[in-house]
Order: C-alpha cells, then sequence, then structure tokens
C-alpha cells in the first residue's frame, strides 16, 4: 500500500487477487506526508535548451541584388550559398534564369542551382527537403548556410511548414534587400535588353517546342512562355513582322518582370509582420541610382548594402540564442523609415517613373500607372508592417509580465 500524496488516505493496490485486510480502527492517525517543494526549485536552476545552428536568409524582389549580397556574406563569413529560386534548380537556361556565372561566385561553394530535370515538377515540400540536406551539409563542414533567392512562398513554407520543424532546430535572420520599385523597374528593363545581347533569344529557340505546356517545369520561368509568338512565327515571316514580334515579346518580358518584383515586394511585407521572422532591411536604391557608372555603383554598395549587411549578420551570430526567433525594434524602425522613404522620394523620382513607363509604348505606359499605385501600397504595407509588429511587441511584453508575477506568487520571491 501508499499514501496519496498530500493526504492521510491510504491507497490499496488494485492490481492483485483480492484479499481482506484488517480494518484500521477510526482513531489510528497516520504520519502527514511533507509537500514536496514546488517545481521547479530555482529558476537558475533550469538547465538551458541546446543552442540552435544558425542560418542566413537573403530576401528580396527580382534583379535587387540577392546573389551579389549572399556572395559577400559567405566570403566575409566563411559561408556557402543555398540557391532558393524555385527556377534555378532546374538545368539549362542560365541566361533567362538569371543564374550566376563562374566569375560571379568568386570560389563560393553554391548548392541547388541545377540539377533538376527541365520537365519535372519541383514542389514546394521538394524544396524544402533539399534544402534542409543542404543546410546539413553545409553545417556539418563548420560553414555557414546563406539561403538566398526570391521564391518567398517556398522560403516560408520551408521556415514554417511541416510544423515548424526548421525554426526548431535552426535561428535565422532575414537580411531584406529592397529598392524603391520606380528604379528597380528602369534597372528590370535595361536588364532585359543585356540579356539580349547575352543570348535570351538563343536559350529561347533552343528550347522551343510547339507542343510544350509553360505550366510544367523549366518553363515557367518568365522568358519563355512571352517568346512563343516569336518563335513560332520566326521561319514564316518577314523582316519588318518578326522585329516587331520580337519588340512586342521583350516588352511583354519586362512587364511581366515587373509585376513579379511587386508580388515578391508585397509578399516580403506580409512575412515581415509574422512573428518569428527577424527581417532586417538594407535599402540599395542608391547602389542602383548609380548603376551607370561602375566605380560609382561598387563603392555605394560597399557603403549602403555590403557594410550594413555585415553590420546585421555579425550581430546575429554573436548574439546568445534566446531559443525564439522573434520581430524587434529594428523592423519598426525599418518599416517606417521604408514608409517614409517612399513617401518623400515620390515626386523626386517623377523622372525616374517616366523612364521606366515610356519605353514600351502603351503597355509599359499602363504599367508606369501601376508602379504609382504600387509604390502607395508599397508605404501602405510598410506603415502596416510597423503597426502590427509593435502591436505583437507590446501584447508579448504584456505576456512576459503576466507569466512573471505568476510566477511570483506560486513561489515567492527568489
Amino acid at each position: 500500500m501508499e499514501f496519496l500524496p498530500y493526504s492521510n488516505q491510504v491507497l490499496f493496490p488494485t492490481n492483485i487477487p483480492l484479499i481482506r485486510f484488517r480494518q484500521v480502527p477510526p482513531s489510528t492517525t497516520f504520519p502527514s506526508i511533507p509537500k514536496p517543494y514546488p517545481f521547479p526549485f530555482h529558476v537558475g536552476s533550469l538547465a538551458a535548451p541546446r543552442e540552435k545552428k544558425k542560418v542566413v536568409f537573403v530576401l528580396g524582389s527580382t534583379g535587387t541584388g540577392k546573389s551579389k549580397l549572399a556572395i559577400n556574406l559567405a566570403a566575409r563569413f566563411g559561408g556557402e550559398v543555398v540557391n532558393s529560386d524555385k527556377i534555378q534548380v532546374y538545368d539549362g537556361l542560365s541566361v533567362i534564369t538569371n543564374k550566376v556565372t563562374a566569375d560571379e561566385c568568386a570560389g563560393i561553394p553554391h548548392h541547388l542551382i541545377g540539377g533538376v530535370c527541365p520537365d519535372a515538377e519541383f514542389t514546394a515540400s521538394d524544396f524544402r527537403a533539399a534544402v534542409v540536406r543542404a543546410v546539413e551539409s553545409v553545417l556539418a563542414g563548420g560553414r555557414l548556410p546563406v539561403v538566398a533567392g526570391g521564391s518567398n512562398s517556398y522560403i516560408e513554407e520551408l521556415v514554417d511548414g511541416d510544423g515548424g520543424a526548421f525554426r526548431s532546430r535552426y535561428s535565422c535572420v532575414f537580411v531584406w534587400v529592397d529598392v524603391e520599385l520606380p528604379v528597380l523597374h528602369r534597372y528590370v528593363s535595361v536588364r532585359v535588353d543585356r540579356m539580349v545581347e547575352m543570348g535570351l533569344v538563343e536559350e529561347a529557340r533552343g528550347m522551343f517546342d510547339p507542343e510544350c505546356d509553360y505550366s510544367k517545369g523549366i518553363r515557367k520561368a518568365i522568358g519563355l512562355p512571352e517568346m512563343d509568338r516569336y518563335l513560332r512565327n520566326e521561319a514564316s515571316a518577314d523582316e519588318e513582322t518578326k522585329a516587331r514580334l520580337l519588340r512586342s515579346a521583350l516588352d511583354e518580358i519586362k512587364s511581366n518582370t515587373r509585376k513579379l518584383a511587386c508580388r515578391q515586394l508585397q509578399k516580403i511585407c506580409r512575412l515581415s509582420t509574422l512573428p518569428g521572422w527577424d527581417v532586417r532591411r538594407v535599402d540599395a536604391t542608391e547602389a542602383f541610382l548609380k548603376q551607370g557608372n561602375k566605380c560609382e555603383f561598387e563603392e555605394a554598395w560597399e557603403r549602403t548594402v555590403r557594410v550594413p549587411s555585415i553590420e546585421i549578420v555579425y550581430n546575429f551570430l554573436h548574439q546568445e540564442d534566446h531559443h525564439s526567433n522573434k520581430n524587434d525594434g529594428k523592423v519598426v524602425a525599418n518599416a517606417a523609415a521604408a514608409a517614409d522613404a517612399a513617401d518623400t522620394t515620390a515626386s523626386e523620382n517623377h523622372a525616374v517613373i517616366a523612364a521606366a513607363s515610356g519605353g514600351g509604348g502603351g503597355g509599359d505606359a499602363a504599367n508606369g500607372g501601376m508602379t504609382l499605385r504600387t509604390t502607395a501600397n508599397y508605404c501602405e504595407s510598410a506603415t502596416t508592417t510597423a503597426a502590427s509588429v509593435a502591436t505583437a511587441i507590446v501584447r508579448r511584453c504584456h505576456s512576459l509580465s503576466s507569466l512573471t508575477s505568476m510566477w511570483i506568487r506560486f513561489v515567492g520571491p527568489t
């Protein structure tokens, strides 16, 4: 038999054959059992959880320099780059998908660049499994994983999917390299023209199949569906018609790329409001305004992008892991600064907006209006980001205060 905790009652066993016990006289008293000291005995006696391994993410819209910054960070902190672009994982189309070249890699190992059959489907779960394997491989070699790419929905699935398995194992920081939309839109047009010089048309021609499905595999990439009409009529059309069709295809590529940049920006703004997403914005607009002069561009990139990003990652790597990723005051300040910057520079960038919207005829002129509307939406999103994160921080502080008060009432002050 045994005593029930916190009582003078006797508990008789029930898993043995029934036998007759001698009845205890009513006057019999049993010794009281002292109550154990509430667990835990002292806050300091708790064993610290295992420290999480750290992973750096580089976010940004298409064309903002994510790959360049990822290589900068990997070179500075002894890391390796893990690609998170769902189109660049396929073999082929190096120009159209804008894969980094061997010279651009600067000797930094890259993972998940190519390797998947162009006609295969690469799902979000496939992506999550592949990135986890790559991250583990990099960490096993004592290196820092730098995950970079524009597929934000896949990145969200990686971090928050599968019951939060990735977040429970790794501590993450998200460096967001951002460029004001009017400036980025102008650069996108220039980049498409540069891709044509590098062989965009020839790549599209080599992949062209009249019976292909543009909703599967690598053929979903911007740059292939838009070239379909031109390639179908290339052999039979006269030179004037071919030139018109090619110009129309390139304008459509530029327009679709600008729309992609807007969608990616909206997703990043949304992610920055989610709990556990430690997003730090770095503004690369000044560097992109100096794209015409390589020396000035590199100087501005070093000062406004590379150095601030290195500081963010250095602080992240050397801070104590409190075992919970969280947004902090910096993202509030950054979001508010982004809103202020977008608001104050709207009039200053009027000429840039005109240049971005006027180069491609009626379609681009309509997109110029979209640029202004999207910039306004961006300001609104950034302001919403600040308000949402500030509210979350206040709620967390109230929760912590309540928990502390309850603990003191339970065990007394220590």
